[in-house]
């Protein structure tokens, strides 16, 4: 506990006054093991047996790291530990805005409501399905176009409101990338 609360305030530290905005990025990656640690899972993104730790950063500050084993989801735990960073920085920063990114394996029902009742913003990645693409039908079109027209890449961006059919519990606005490549 010492440890955790040691990290945010280092980052708390670091800045002679509150900044109007923070973001926090959240992470998960492999840690390949190569014996039979304890814990052991094998984790078929990574192909590899390993451990699933979680980071939150802030910039080039460290705030979290937890050391998971690899059979969890990669958003597990992030709840508590947004909890706990953010009331830290609150005490300290209580009008600094706060938000938080991530992929899409952070893109869960229990991330979005906390952050919604808490008053955190969010960025998320949201996984590719049939029911986007077709919502970003005529962006992909655009971006197939303009590509064939200059031989760049292209992207088109739609906004628009989304809602999954079973995870998450209200709807949600999105910002939908169409990206056409040579």
């Amino acid at each position: 506990e010492a440890m955790d609360r040691l990290l945010v305030d280092l980052f708390l530290e670091s800045y002679r006054k509150p900044p109007r905005k923070i973001w926090l990025d959240l992470d998960a990656t492999d840690d390949p093991l190569h014996g039979q640690q304890e814990g052991r899972f094998f984790h078929g993104y990574y192909r590899c047996y390993c451990y699933l730790p979680l980071y939150i950063f802030s910039g080039e500050h460290l705030l979290c790291a937890r050391l998971r084993t690899a059979d969890k989801d990669a958003s597990s735990g992030s709840v508590d530990e947004l909890q706990r960073i953010v009331g830290q920085i609150r005490a300290r920063w209580p009008k600094t805005r706060i938000i938080i990114r991530g992929d899409s394996g952070f893109c869960r029902e229990a991330i979005m409501a906390w952050c919604e009742a808490n008053d955190v913003g969010y960025v998320l990645g949201l996984a590719r399905n049939q029911r986007l693409q077709r919502a970003l039908g005529q962006e992909m079109e655009e971006a197939r176009l303009a590509c064939e027209r200059t031989g760049e890449a292209a992207r088109c961006f739609r906004d628009f409101r989304y809602r999954t059919r079973k995870s998450w519990s209200c709807e949600r606005r999105v910002i939908g990338k169409a990206e056409y490549l040579p």
